[in-house]
């Protein structure tokens, strides 16, 4: 689906919480189970995730969250308590007093939250990150190439073409890619973003393979679909990405905008050639599929033979669309140009 949230994050947690929604609540059928304990922080949007999901798939599970318990939050404040108990009873957790951040991993992504990062004027520590690596300081001066195949939108193939390597299922492709993007340190970002519950908070994001794979899907977009397609397509994108970070992944809204995007994706079909380099990768070129036919039309937009384009016919479309700005200037006057100031 292309889903990004505020142009930014690529939903790495946001989407791992219907997933293991779905596995606990198999688990809560199989044992019977009438109540669902999370430690999710009453600040932040897991709760949300997790409670709605179960609402949605168990509706008579009922929930027990310490974090919004009072004589929980009487003897705790925060990580830095919890961090001193589980030491005083030899309870052994990965946050330590030097390293107080919270992560959440998984196949896709690395976030990293509270702690020094709340200061948002406060860099991240170099040490934090785990899935890349310094792109100005460790990564490889030299940009590789990878080619990326899709149908319907779906990743189905990413060819390496020094190794002559071809990776097939999800999962190899993704470890390919994390393992390739991390090495050239593509994929983290350092963003504040808008919670849920109302919020503002920082968080540091690691998503090598995930971010080649969007950028190269959403060049194959443009390119296979039809521009006003495209259009309503980032409109629903928007409103599906809220939807999976706001916990509403199991909802009417939520189904109904991915049965569109998958219909707008049914044309998504080809591949795209894929630059990586330190910090970035971008695509470089692109074909669509031999089967599926294609909206480029090489012969229509070259420069260098009409191809049945009829170039006369932009004057009228140019006054067409003049119309409204001419009698714009008609009620209220020509636009002013800005004077630039010495």
């Amino acid at each position: 689906m292309g889903l990004i949230y505020e142009e930014r994050y690529l939903l790495g947690t946001s989407l791992a919480r219907p997933c293991i929604s779905v596995a606990l609540m198999e688990v809560a059928r199989q044992y019977d189970a009438k109540y669902l304990a999370h430690g999710a922080t009453g600040k932040g949007n897991d709760q949300v995730r997790f409670e709605l999901s179960a609402y949605a798939l168990k509706p008579d599970l009922k929930i027990i969250a310490p974090w919004r318990d009072e004589e929980f939050c009487r003897r705790f404040q925060g990580r830095q308590d919890l961090i001193v108990y589980a030491q005083a009873n030899g309870i052994e957790v990965s946050a330590k007093p030097s390293t107080p951040w919270s992560t959440d991993a998984n196949i896709l992504h690395i976030s990293y939250e509270s702690g020094v990062l709340e200061n948002p004027n406060t860099v991240a520590p170099s040490s934090l990150y785990e899935m890349t690596v310094d792109p100005l300081v460790d990564a490889p001066r030299e940009p590789v190439r990878v080619v990326i195949h899709f149908e319907h939108g779906l990743p189905t193939r990413v060819e390496d073409p020094v190794s002559k390597c071809v990776y097939r299922t999800p999962l190899e492709m993704l470890k390919f890619l994390n393992d390739v993007g991390g090495s050239y340190g593509i994929g983290r970002i350092d963003i504040v973003e808008n919670r849920y519950v109302g919020l503002k908070s920082r968080g540091v994001y690691e998503t090598p393979g995930g971010t080649i794979l969007y950028t190269a899907h959403q060049d194959l977009e443009v390119f296979a679909l039809d521009r006003e397609v495209l259009r309503t397509k980032q409109v629903l994108r928007d409103r599906m990405s809220d939807y999976v970070y706001n916990g509403f992944w199991f909802s009417p809204e939520a189904i109904y905008a991915q049965r569109c995007i998958a219909l707008a994706e049914q044309r998504v079909c080809g591949q795209v050639t894929m630059e990586l380099a330190p910090g970035y990768c971008r695509a470089i070129a692109r074909r669509a599929s031999e089967a599926d036919g294609a909206l480029y039309n090489e012969q229509l937009v070259s420069m260098d033979v009409h191809g049945g384009y009829v170039p006369q016919d932009a004057g009228g479309f140019i006054a067409i669309n003049a119309v409204r700005i001419r009698e714009h200037v008609r009620a209220f006057g020509p636009y002013e140009m800005a004077k630039q100031s010495k």
